[in-house]
C-alpha cells in the first residue's frame, strides 16, 4: 500500500527507509525536515487516505531517532538503541530469575538461545561497547543465579576454593550478608566466575561473536552525518 509513497520519496530526491508502516526520511536541516514532514503528511493524507501517528514521527536529529531498534550515530556508525538494549536486559532478567528451579546448564542453554537471535539481528551495530557491557551484565545475572543455587555460604565458600579462590577470601564472602547481586560485583566472585570460566560453561560470547563477524565483513555502509530524521 506504500509503494506509493516510496515512488513520491524517489521522484522528490530524498533519501529514506521504510520497512511496513516505519519510515524515516533523510534531510539536510530541521527546516528541510519540517518542510518535508508537512508535505508527506498531506501527500498520505489526500493520495493514499492515510493518518500520520504524530505521537511517534518528529522531526529530530538522526541520533536522536530509532528505526528498527537500531540508531544511527553522528558518524553514520549504527548502534543498538537504548530502548532495545533495555528490552534485551529485561529478557536476560526473565531467563535467569533465581526462583525458577532450572540447572545452571539449562539456564546457559536458553539465555543461549535469545543472545544467538539478538546478536544475528543487531551484528551490525558497529559499537563495542554496547556488546561488552551485554557481556558483564549478563555474567552479573549469571553469577547471582549461581551463588543462588549454593544457598549457604560454607556451599559458596567451596565453590570459590574450588576455583582458585584462597580460602580466607572465600569463606569471607560465604560469611557475608551481602545479597546475591552484591556478592556477584566482588573481586573473588568475578575472578572465579570470569570470562573463561564462562566459555567452559558454553556461554555465547557477544564480544568475540561480533568481532568475528566485523573481521569478515569487506566493507562498512557509510550515511551522511549531518542528516536529520522524520
Amino acid at each position: 500500500m506504500l509503494d506509493e509513497l516510496d515512488k513520491e520519496l524517489e521522484r522528490r530526491g530524498h533519501k529514506f527507509a521504510r520497512y511496513a508502516d516505519d519510515c524515516n526520511i533523510y534531510v539536510k536541516s530541521k527546516l528541510a525536515g519540517e518542510r518535508v514532514y508537512t508535505s508527506i503528511e498531506q501527500f498520505l493524507a489526500k493520495k493514499l487516505k492515510l493518518k500520520v501517528n504524530k505521537e511517534k514521527s518528529a522531526v529530530a536529529l538522526v541520533r536522536e531517532r530509532k528505526f528498527l531498534g537500531y540508531r544511527i550515530l553522528n558518524d553514520g556508525r549504527l548502534t543498538v538503541a537504548p530502548r532495545s538494549i533495555q528490552r534485551a536486559k529485561d529478557k536476560i532478567r526473565e531467563l535467569t530469575w533465581r526462583n525458577q528451579g532450572k540447572s545452571f546448564g539449562d539456564v546457559i542453554k536458553r539465555l543461549n538461545m535469545f543472545l544467538q537471535g539478538w546478536f544475528h539481528y543487531y551484528k551490525l551495530a558497529e559499537t563495542k561497547t554496547v556488546w561488552k557491557a551485554l557481556d558483564e551484565w549478563t555474567r552479573r545475572k549469571l553469577r547471582c543465579y549461581r551463588l543462588k543455587q549454593r544457598k549457604k555460604g560454607y556451599s559458596i565458600a567451596k565453590l570459590l576454593m574450588s576455583l582458585g579462590i584462597p580460602e580466607k577470601e572465600s569463606r569471607q564472602i560465604g560469611s557475608s550478608g551481602k545479597g546475591c547481586w552484591r556478592l556477584s560485583h566482588t573481586m573473588a566472585v568475578d575472578r572465579a566466575l570470569n570470562v573463561a570460566w564462562f566459555g567452559t560453561q558454553g556461554l555465547i560470547n557477544l564480544s568475540e561473536k561480533w568481532s568475528t563477524f566485523v573481521k569478515s565483513l569487506t566493507g562498512t555502509a557509510v550515511c551522511d552525518n549531518a542528516c536529520t530524521v522524520v
